[in-house]
């Protein structure tokens, strides 16, 4: 028989007859209290911080938690199909891994033990520009995985252009340009630790490696010289609509915004020639206060059709959480912070079982909620807000 991701389950049971138990949770939302036992204070309030008062934060997951399910019985849900297809890309599942930088803060293999845990669970990634190992380093280590490449549009235009050619030639098959942080959050937790990691030399690996980048060093650069020219060049406040042409021009990948949150910005991408948007407060890093990322996605939705690809981000945990995005219109979804817990407690293991565990509640969750195949995941599934059964 084929393996679906829902076997996981099974094999679970058939080993606790023989006395044998996972090493992690299977709780996906107990995750994070493991995993701080296993960070360092400036991993914790790097990695679970969020901006100010963590209003934002709370309110993502409390979007998903609005919202009930309502199944539908007597399908025949006996064979399913979780895969999806993007810009003619055919994905095995509807979840993409969230870009999110300075893994080795976590793990010393960081990045690399991420994409190959996610390649052995058969989940795409989407590389952050901030990563602590190289473009190049990353599909190395996983060359049959899925990769998409977070783009932070740096402000000297000759390593953007450089940054997207390797991207290219790495094989990365989309861009996503990450518009919702032209200045980092106010986040208390890393300011109390006086921890960024960038300053630290985690999460450079992009620019460094990066020859346009190396050319505005001077010849006897130290890392404290690496590191001030890194901000000059990472951050890129004047970044707008008017640039997107140039990026259009610059390349034939799919481009990806994300971080939209208002219709008229949807719209206005679409203008723009965008291929796709992401839904995302960033997790809640970026600004306190900001709408939850489910609670904006219907309306960008609406703005932008049915045929524009958007993936839903910030907040999701569970199958159950997938399949809520799904019925309110997203494609997919990209997947963060667990992923980060797993690796941070058995690295490359741990990132394959947070993803096991995801996928599998994902497939009974489809099961149980009477749909065969993503495809068949639409709107009615969910109880109107107010409450009232249609």
């Amino acid at each position: 028989m084929r393996a679906v991701p829902a076997d996981l389950v099974r094999e679970i049971y058939r080993a606790g007859c023989d006395g044998r138990v996972p090493r992690l949770p299977t709780d996906l939302t107990a995750l994070e209290d493991e995993a701080r036992k296993a960070m360092t204070p400036a991993a914790i309030g790097y990695v679970i911080g969020n901006a100010g008062t963590g209003r934002t934060g709370r309110e993502n997951r409390e979007a998903f938690d609005r919202r009930r399910l309502v199944p539908r019985m007597l399908r025949d849900v006996s064979a399913r199909d979780l895969s999806v297809t993007l810009f003619g890309q055919r994905l095995p599942v509807p979840v993409l891994l969230a870009p999110i930088a300075s893994q080795t803060v976590l793990h010393p293999e960081g990045e690399l033990a991420t994409v190959r845990g996610a390649t052995d669970a058969g989940v795409p990634v989407v590389l952050s520009t901030g990563s602590s190992h190289s473009l190049e380093e990353v599909a190395r280590a996983a060359p049959d995985g899925q990769r998409w490449f977070q783009f932070y549009w740096p402000s000297d235009r000759a390593v953007a252009e450089s940054l997207v050619r390797r991207a290219e030639a790495g094989g990365y098959t989309a861009l996503v340009l990450t518009v919702d942080a032209p200045a980092f959050g106010y986040r208390p937790t890393d300011m109390d630790n006086g921890y960024l990691p960038f300053l630290h030399g985690a999460g450079l690996a992009n620019f460094t490696s990066d020859p346009a980048f190396r050319a505005g060093l001077p010849t006897d650069a130290d890392g404290r010289a690496v590191v001030e020219h890194w901000a000059r060049v990472f951050g890129n406040p004047a970044l707008s609509w008017d640039d997107l042409p140039w990026l259009r021009e610059l390349t034939e990948l799919p481009i990806l915004l994300k971080g939209v949150l208002h219709p008229d910005d949807a719209r206005r991408a679409r203008k723009y020639g965008v291929d796709g948007l992401v839904v995302s407060n960033h997790g809640g890093r970026q600004l306190d206060g900001s709408v939850a990322a489910l609670d904006a996605l219907p309306a960008v939705r609406a703005a932008v059709g049915p045929d524009l690809p958007v993936l839903l981000d910030s907040g999701v945990r569970t199958g159950s959480d997938v399949l809520k995005a799904l019925a309110l219109g997203a494609n997919a979804v990209l997947y963060g912070r667990p992923y980060l817990y797993g690796l941070a407690l058995d690295g490359r293991e741990g990132v394959a079982h947070v993803l096991r565990c995801l996928l599998a509640d994902l497939d009974l969750a489809l099961a149980l909620a009477g749909c065969p195949a993503v495809a068949d995941v639409t709107g009615d599934l969910l109880m109107p807000t107010g409450g009232e059964q249609r």
